[in-house]
């Protein structure tokens, strides 16, 4: 077979089961959205339905026979080109699911589905007794899963590698030492200054309705397309893509809290942007498709973070958030630009401020680890949690509801993904820094309503590339230099020292 001829089929191929996959998208959003109670049972079936179909076209032997057709040809040669890149994620992609097996990739579609409901009812009750099952359940099959797929070192790298590309826990480690130690400094100082903002400005009264009508209202302004998309309301936030001109947005709301609901749709939005800059000619191919978590939680927390609790912002929407809540009306711009910067040692990690967020992941990291290492058991990590709260941050959960079982990450069987996080920081603050170099200070623009040169200049660098270029080489690629927690804690300092005083 020519190899022209096996690239079509391939591509032709590989585009169908995008497209079932997409279907499964669709309906993972409505059971965390719309789902009435009692579907859920029927929708963990479907899921397994679609994951046994899936695998066994993600296992098709012709995919390896177009491959091996493929080998050594001119359509490969150049690694940058767009057939080489789909023919290598291809390739990777074919090797690891050959190794899962069929009953295994079945079991852990129905498993975590499952553990997604049990979360969300047991959660609100405070029920860990109840939902433990389900996680043992869903950790057992994970480690199955990183045993079939292998690794050098760590069982843990097997499920790393799946959201960052070549990243591995030894890697990791110093990363987040580094962190630790320069952001603990940080802290110090912040806990040691006189200046104190008011937060309880952020817990007056915010309807949700008006929450809303205001999200939304940004999101437009930022470039996010509701046309091609959605905001809904959900227990815990998430952006999934549907394909090209369905890329949907979720968020949860607090009639007692600003922040929850205007930073965590700020934060998906970031997810969302990235997602419909990618290039829609390539949908269904690796070159379409964004290269990792990390890079995509760069662009969210950049949103969220870096443009979205500036000052300049702040500038701008200020005015429209007291037309939307009167009860700011009696606050200035300062006073609450400094609350919502505030920083504090607290227990949940999506209303952490900019300062503590990181160490939230490393614990997350440091007990995923352990239980992959076995460790530390199922049962024992409420404990674990517990200590380590304490030991990092300085308080400690009185329920579980806000301790080890706030995150819906576990459930969903996504350990592994922690870190991308604290990845997605790190290449943030890096991005950033080089798209001023590029653009000249952006602050002013955003007090200006100006969004669109920061975001076009992203979707060139960063979303227009795809998967082109491996997570650590697109960094390189585009800021000049490798991955670097350097401009992330220089950023933290900048800024935090200006706020508290030192």
């Amino acid at each position: 077979m020519r190899p022209e001829e096996a690239y079509t089929r391939l591509l032709e191929f590989q585009r169908e089961t995008a497209y079932l996959a997409s279907l499964g998208a669709l309906a993972a959003w409505d059971q965390r959205t719309m789902i009435p109670k009692k579907g859920h049972a029927h929708r963990a079936m479907q899921f397994a339905a679609l994951a046994r179909l899936l695998h066994q076209r993600r296992t098709d032997p012709r995919i390896g026979e177009w491959l091996a057709a493929l080998e050594g040809s001119p359509l490969v040669q150049d690694p940058h080109a767009d057939e080489a890149v789909n023919v290598r994620e291809w390739k990777r992609a074919y090797e690891k699911a050959l190794r899962i097996p069929e009953r295994l990739a079945v079991e852990l579609a129905q498993a975590t589905s499952e553990a997604e409901t049990a979360w969300e009812e047991a959660r609100p009750k405070d029920d860990w007794k109840g939902f433990l099952p389900y996680l043992k359940r869903v950790l057992a099959l994970k480690k199955e899963e990183a045993e079939a797929l292998g690794y050098e070192k760590e069982p843990y790298d097997a499920l790393l590698d799946e959201y960052e590309p070549g990243m591995r826990a030894e890697e990791l480690k110093p990363l987040f030492a580094e962190l630790r130690e320069g952001l603990a400094a940080l802290l110090d100082r912040i806990l040691g200054s006189a200046r104190r903002p008011d937060t309880s400005i952020l817990h007056r009264h915010f309807p949700k309705e008006k929450q809303e009508a205001f999200a939304k209202e940004l999101l437009l302004a930022l470039g996010y397309d509701l046309e091609a998309g959605r905001l809904d309301p959900t227990a815990h936030p998430f952006e999934i893509s549907i394909g090209p001109g369905d890329v949907r947005l979720t968020t949860r709301y607090y009639e007692d809290f600003f922040n929850a609901g205007i930073f965590g749709t700020l934060h998906e939005m970031g997810h969302g942007l990235y997602e419909q800059g990618l290039p829609p000619e390539h949908w269904g191919t690796p070159r379409g498709e964004a290269v990792s978590l990390g890079v995509h939680e760069s662009q969210s927390r950049t949103w969220e973070n870096l443009v979205g609790r500036s000052f300049g912002f702040w500038r701008r929407f200020y005015p429209r958030a007291q037309a939307y809540f009167p009860e700011l009306l009696d606050v200035s711009l300062e006073a609450f630009h400094f609350a919502i910067n505030a920083v504090e040692p607290s227990l949940i990690r999506v209303e952490a401020d900019e300062v503590t967020y990181n160490l939230h992941i490393l614990i997350r990291f440091e007990l995923e680890l352990a239980l992959f290492r076995n460790e530390l058991a199922p049962e024992d990590l409420p404990l674990a949690w517990g200590e380590r709260y304490r030991a990092y941050l300085g308080v400690a959960p009185r329920d579980y509801r806000d301790g080890v079982m706030q995150d819906v990450h576990w459930s969903g069987g996504l350990l592994g993904y922690f870190p991308t996080y604290t990845l997605g920081n790190v290449y943030a603050a890096q991005f950033f820094k080089k798209a001023e170099e590029a653009l000249g200070p952006l602050e002013e623009g955003f007090a200006q309503g100006e969004f669109g040169a920061f975001l076009d200049w992203s979707r060139r660098n960063i979303h227009r590339e795809g998967s082109r270029f491996r997570p650590k080489a697109l960094v390189e690629r585009v800021t000049g230099e490798p991955p670097s927690a350097r401009y992330l804690l220089d950023y933290l300092n900048r800024k935090f020292s200006a706020l508290y005083g030192f």
